[in-house]
């Protein structure tokens, strides 16, 4: 796609609207984890080196256009001044007007201006024009850095391209880089899914298209084993996706591709201290249900893995959450240490997971997006790089003009 280059744009000493992704879980005023701030630097670095002065804007949680005092962003600013210390960071209690546009406007270069919580606006989510350009004053360029939230048709995602120069951050280019590598792979490809969710036909439909052989785990192999007539239990079902894996398992290429569990732990009862057994997938109790894969599926997992040259990987395959539920998750996710090939993880839950069993040595990318990695890994496109596309169309003669 064409579209403005962070790195050949004339950007020195320009005030820069710069949309992060910092929606980060924060307890008691901390930030729990702080992987997304990090992420962010290297786009923040950049920017410093060209003097540029710099206004960071995001959301928090989801206030609904309220002002709730536990999403405010102070905590983030905290945490961003111990990974910055030597830069001078100000934040600011509101993210439109005049005083905050004054205050932006008789500030240093190279100086962070942090922006109170977009969503304290119902307009960010309405993807309101006139609250877009509010933002768009405060700037002279946009940078849009928060891949999490490209998906999403918001006034700091799409509206505000309408009147700035726009372009990607270094993060987010570094996102869809790896995350095209899946979408054109080195062969065999093997993709992971698993996740809780079961609604995520556009992204297995994909995953026929792209892999060689796709290994299903988590809540979602359920539905293809009903499908095919196999009790489960009280295992997570819905009719709707039973439906669909129906459909699915009438072609067969897509039958010979899937592979789904052998065996399963399953318990009677959904707490984290609950007994445990071990039972093949064809013989899961009434009363049961499956949380986790078992040895045999572990087995039968790793031997498809060892000699794949891409592999894809989104949603765990158990309820990894709790310790009893977690250990095809944690061994499968160690066992790519093994397999020499590029290793891409897509999805939140599955880089929650990743992150809590440290394993993110073992990939060679994992992603800082949830719906935005699955939507964009499903072939849709998403509205915030589309609006790039648009801008670059739109301000590009203004832009060559200015430099010359």
């Amino acid at each position: 796609m064409k579209k403005f280059n962070l790195k050949t744009f004339p950007l020195n000493q320009n005030t820069v609207f710069l949309r992060l992704d910092y929606n980060v879980p924060i307890k008691n005023g901390k930030v729990l984890d702080n992987t997304k701030l990090k992420a962010s630097l290297q786009t923040i670095k950049f920017l410093l080196q060209k003097r540029c002065k710099i206004v960071i804007a995001f959301h928090l949680g989801r206030p609904k256009g309220k002002i709730i005092p536990g999403l405010k962003v102070d905590p983030i600013v905290k945490e961003l001044k111990k990974l910055l210390p030597r830069e001078r960071i100000t934040k600011l209690n509101n993210c439109i007007g005049k005083n905050i546009k004054n205050k932006i406007l008789i500030g240093n270069y190279r100086q962070i201006f942090v922006l109170e919580n977009l969503r304290f606006y119902k307009e960010e989510s309405q993807n309101n024009l006139a609250f877009a350009h509010s933002l768009a004053s405060l700037a002279e360029v946009y940078v849009n850095d928060a891949f999490a939230n490209s998906h999403r048709k918001h006034a700091s995602m799409e509206a505000i391209t309408h009147f700035l120069p726009s372009m990607l951050g270094i993060e987010i280019e570094k996102e869809l880089f790896y995350l095209n590598k899946t979408l054109k792979p080195k062969k065999p490809s093997i993709w992971i899914i698993g996740g809780a969710k079961l609604d995520k036909v556009e992204f297995i439909q994909q995953a026929l298209k792209k892999a060689d052989r796709i290994l299903i785990g988590g809540a979602l192999c359920f539905p293809f084993l009903r499908a095919k007539g196999i009790k489960v239990g009280n295992s997570k079902l819905n009719p709707n996706s039973i439906s669909i894996a129906k459909k699915i398992l009438k072609n067969k290429q897509a039958r010979k591709k899937i592979i789904l569990p052998l065996d399963f732990v399953v318990t009677e009862k959904l707490t984290p201290r609950t007994k445990t057994e071990i039972v093949a997938y064809n013989q899961i109790k009434s009363n049961q249900i499956g949380l986790d894969i078992g040895p045999e599926t572990i087995k039968l997992f790793k031997q498809y893995l060892i000699g794949a040259k891409t592999i894809l990987w989104n949603g765990p395959l158990g309820y990894s959450e709790w310790v009893k539920f977690s250990k095809g998750t944690k061994e499968i996710g160690r066992f790519l240490d093994k397999v020499n090939c590029i290793k891409i993880a897509g999805g939140g839950e599955t880089a929650e997971a990743i992150h809590n069993f440290h394993l993110e040595h073992n990939f060679t990318h994992v992603s800082t997006g949830g719906g935005a990695a699955l939507m964009f890994l499903s072939g849709e496109k998403l509205p915030a790089l589309v609006a790039l596309e648009k801008n670059y169309k739109k301000f590009k003669r203004k832009i060559k003009r200015s430099t010359k």
